[in-house]
């Protein structure tokens, strides 16, 4: 391996993280590149450049932070897919596996090419002539005080019905846990190719989650009626929207390379968290009425049930 790239969480401090792969990297020389744009969060050693050349010239992604930094780097990539190993700084990650004490070995078995890659789909959206992408979420959302979000939706140039509702989110199935879960929409199974449809708060016409073909060509046309929308894209408002307009959904198969060490244990950490949702307690609250020795030995294997 001649050359990582670091995508970084855009708030919190990542200089412990950054330096533990910038040691790394001088050890087996290796090329640390970096956006132009956080090149000044980091020690030296690292290339500062431009995101296109970040996506294209280094062979692997390190993402540094939590599950929005992981999307983040996944959509940097969406055009030419590269590997994308996660380190942990959020508070309830569902992408990323690996915890920053275990980051010196998890290097090594990248540079190594000792992982599986978990494939990810995406969705390719067009709204008002601006193309976005997303790995999560879509979320048509209204602006308080300028009315709902008025929309119909056709599949395949066909008319289905009409929305009037706060929010319309459209997911993958690896981004049913997120938006669309908190909305009542159903989980769906990442190994599942669909296009999910969720009305949040709705008050008239469509009023449950549609799970769609990922080969069916989506279409929502906003009523000139319809409040004043923002567009959010994985969480981050992408256009806002006034008036009409429309957005055109697809379905794109293989557009993220999500680095795996450990398949079966991921999927346990990640399911006794969705878990934790449900509960009407914290997650620190549950964890403090484990006993001693169970606590200890879920913390060892899950990481604390708080982050």
């Amino acid at each position: 391996m001649r050359s990582v790239g670091l995508v970084l969480h855009p708030t919190r401090d990542v200089t412990e993280v950054a330096s533990t792969v910038l040691d790394w990297a001088w050890r087996q020389r290796v090329e640390v590149l970096v956006d132009r744009a956080d090149g000044h969060r980091l020690p030296p050693g690292t290339t500062a450049v431009d995101p296109r050349r970040l996506a294209e010239d280094c062979e692997a992604l390190v993402s540094i932070g939590g599950d929005g930094t992981m999307l983040g780097a996944l959509r940097l990539t969406v055009d030419r897919p590269k590997p994308v190993l996660g380190v942990h700084l959020g508070r309830l990650g569902f992408l990323v596996e690996v915890d920053p004490p275990d980051l010196p070995r998890a290097l090594d078995r990248l540079a190594a090419r000792d992982f599986t890659i978990e494939p990810r789909s995406c969705l390719r959206c067009v709204v008002c002539d601006e193309r976005v992408v997303a790995f999560n979420d879509i979320a048509v959302t209204r602006y308080p005080g300028t009315g709902l979000v008025d929309a119909t939706l056709a599949v395949d140039d066909q008319q289905y019905g009409y929305y009037r509702c706060d929010t319309l989110v459209f997911s993958t199935p690896a981004g049913s846990t997120a938006y669309s879960y908190a909305a009542g929409g159903p989980l769906v199974s990442p190994a599942t190719e669909a296009v999910v449809l969720t009305p949040a708060a709705p008050m008239a016409g469509i009023s449950r989650s549609v799970v769609l073909s990922p080969t069916e060509r989506i279409r929502v046309d906003l009523r000139p009626g319809s409040g004043t929308v923002a567009v959010e894209i994985d969480g981050h408002v992408a256009k806002e929207v006034e008036g009409g307009g429309a957005l055109e959904v697809r379905f794109q198969r293989g557009a993220g390379q999500v680095v795996r060490f450990d398949p079966r244990r991921y999927r346990q950490r990640s399911q006794l968290k969705l878990s934790l949702l449900d509960l009407p307690l914290l997650p620190e609250q549950w964890r403090e009425l484990l006993p001693d020795e169970i606590r200890r030995e879920v913390d060892h294997r899950y990481g604390r049930l708080s982050e």
